[in-house]
């Protein structure tokens, strides 16, 4: 482990950025249209659940890292495969989540650009940051929290301001009844992204206060996913669910802010508040990896591993698709099926009642 130390607030600030990342800049359960946000806020009561199994396994080994204790859980063997394969995952959603911005700012901002040259410029702020450790990450963390929030009401005050909101296009309410909306819930909203915090089982132990983790940590999720079903509701509200069915990033909704006849045009500085949220969420998966590769190799120095690795991202976040449509496709389809289920689900499930067991034996 890295000899760091974060706080109680510095986690919460890494957890609610975390959380909001890549989830703000993509349309969440676009299938039951206007009732999106009501699956939102079930699939955050979803990855409570999913959190008080981290943190149950995270009380057995208060002091090691998830590299470390699977192997005292199931073995040596078995369990350095096992770590491995986690850290085979989290270089995947960091590519993954690489690849979503950069498409963004192919898009959205610099579509003469490469989007490979996009990647790595965003990247090489990653590599740099995580280089420092993890307490300069958490203390930058404390520095955007502020600047995003602030941004996050004046957006809001100015799309209530320039009369985009329509209540009315969220009605009817469950038209299809609660069903859809649960199962859509329990498929891909409680994977994305509160499930994802299993990645912050390997930055627990950095936890100055220990027993102020499970409050911090509910209170974080909590906040997040409360703003991603107000940011569902508005995006709705503003643009509709049938054009936010069709489109792939909702940030268009700021687009559509015109007050007083000189206002308009503020996409650049919510794009802004994007990349930002975006470097927090790539820099979390990225710092798991170089430490939890560190740890499992016995490796003295973890920040020489940040470009070998930040290069096998870049790689990965280029060939994981060869277009747009094929990358947010196997996001929806397949990722949360073979990847997200075993990895947040089945396998800390599975770790939990094995560890219960043995701490019971001891």
């Amino acid at each position: 482990m890295e000899k760091a130390k974060i706080s109680s607030y510095q986690l919460f600030v890494l957890i609610l950025l975390f959380q909001l990342g890549s989830a703000l800049l993509l349309p969440l359960a676009t299938d039951v249209k206007q009732d999106a946000w009501i699956a939102v806020l079930i699939g955050l009561i979803g990855g409570i659940l999913l959190f008080f199994i981290y943190y149950r396994i995270y009380t057995y080994y208060p002091d090691a890292l998830p590299t470390t204790y699977l192997q005292k859980i199931i073995g040596t063997f078995f369990g350095r495969i096992l770590a491995f394969l986690y850290l085979i995952y989290f270089v995947y959603l960091s590519a993954r989540v690489l690849r979503d911005f950069g498409e963004m700012l192919a898009i959205l901002g610099y579509s003469n650009t490469p989007i490979a040259v996009n990647q790595a410029l965003l990247l090489l702020v990653v590599i740099y940051t995580i280089k420092k450790g993890i307490e300069v990450l958490a203390r930058t963390g404390e520095v955007f929290f502020i600047f995003i929030y602030l941004l996050a009401i004046i957006g809001f005050i100015l799309i209530v301001l320039s009369g985009l909101i329509n209540f009315d296009k969220l009605r009817p309410v469950l038209e299809h009844g609660i069903i859809p909306v649960v199962k859509m819930a329990m498929t891909q909203n409680i994977y994305f992204p509160f499930g994802e915090m299993v990645a912050f089982c390997m930055i627990f132990p950095y936890l100055k206060h220990p027993s102020k983790l499970k409050a911090t940590a509910i209170f974080a999720i909590g906040l997040s996913g409360i703003n991603l079903a107000i940011s569902t509701v508005v995006n709705i509200s503003v643009l509709g669910a049938a054009y936010i069915s069709r489109t792939q990033f909702p940030l268009v909704t700021v687009q559509a802010i015109e007050l007083a006849q000189f206002l308009e045009r503020l996409d650049i500085f919510f794009m802004l508040a994007m990349i930002i949220l975006g470097f927090f969420k790539i820099s979390i998966f990225f710092y798991v990896v170089v430490i939890g590769t560190a740890d499992l190799f016995h490796l003295k120095e973890p920040s020489r591993l940040a470009f070998p690795i930040g290069y096998v991202v870049l790689i990965f976040s280029i060939v994981i698709a060869s277009n747009m449509s094929e990358h947010f496709e196997e996001g929806l389809e397949m990722i949360p099926v073979y990847l997200h289920l075993p990895f947040q689900v089945i396998i800390p499930f599975i770790l939990l009642v094995i560890a219960i067991f043995k701490n019971r034996k001891g």
